[in-house]
């Protein structure tokens, strides 16, 4: 009985399901800190950042530019959050499925089985 289980076909079926567990749980939490990342930019790169003066009280740069810069880098800090989302979001679309197809393999010959008792000696 303990041959079948750990099976040739039964130990990949089970790899496989680690494997696409673990998938879920990265796509997961990259898609929990992606939606973070949109609500919450980062201040450094979501243009909330102060402008850089030098020794003498000028910074070389005017408004204009200051603005355009900091809108730049607000743009960019939200393209990469989406673009973290998306991916996580089909790491977690194609890995899910996956695991739970193999996760049903395994109940359903487990299921097939039948359930030997042990014998008792009385």
């Amino acid at each position: 009985m303990a041959q079948d289980r750990w099976s040739l076909r039964n130990i990949y079926l089970y790899l496989v399901c680690l494997i696409t567990l673990i998938m879920v749980i990265v796509g997961s939490v990259g898609m929990v800190r992606g939606v973070v990342e949109l609500v919450y930019p980062d201040p450094y790169m979501g243009g909330y950042m102060e402008r850089p003066v030098d020794v003498k009280g000028e910074d070389g740069m005017s408004e204009e530019e200051w603005e355009r810069q900091q809108k730049l880098s607000a743009d960019s800090s939200r393209r990469y959050a989406i673009l973290s989302l998306v991916g996580n979001g089909a790491l977690v679309l194609i890995a899910g499925p996956l695991y739970v197809y193999h996760w049903r393999k395994i109940e359903v010959e487990h299921a097939e089985k039948p359930q030997s008792t042990p014998a008792t000696g009385v």
